[in-house]
């Protein structure tokens, strides 16, 4: 709580959704490999490889070490990663400037971030324009 207003603390408003969250996300490594279909509710922290498919119901951000190969259905995600094959995303989608898509991408919303590379068709299913944004944050994507 912001002690001045009792409202939250200003840097609340620009945490990313994946940082709000209240459960502890399942994490792939750097240097773990993962073969198979994963599927689960909450958020997914990918720094290592998958190779398979997911249904996940809830956000999903793939690292600047991590690479999934397959198709991938999220509610949230930011990509910071590389992704081989197709992410279906029902809200938001960020796109990162280190992040290597080859696939089709969907969401209701795209941010992409100069430098990202998205080798595929981008759909936005709300009908609003992507996003283009400099990405200015440091280490973590």
């Amino acid at each position: 709580m912001n002690p001045t207003d009792g409202g939250p603390p200003p840097a609340a408003a620009k945490r990313r959704f994946f940082d709000r969250g209240s459960t502890s996300p399942t994490v792939i490594g750097a240097g773990s490999v993962v073969t198979g279909n994963l599927r689960g509710a909450g958020p997914f922290l990918i720094a290592g490889e998958v190779h398979g498919d997911g249904d996940l119901g809830g956000a999903l951000s793939i690292e600047t070490t991590g690479l999934w190969k397959g198709e991938v259905r999220a509610r949230q995600a930011i990509v910071a990663g590389k992704l081989e094959g197709g992410l279906h995303v029902e809200e938001k989608l960020e796109i990162g400037r280190t992040a290597v898509i080859r696939g089709t991408v969907s969401a209701r919303s795209v941010a992409i971030a100069k430098g990202a590379v998205v080798d595929g068709k981008i759909e936005i299913t709300s009908g609003t324009p992507l996003v283009h944004f400099e990405e200015k944050r440091g280490g973590k994507e």
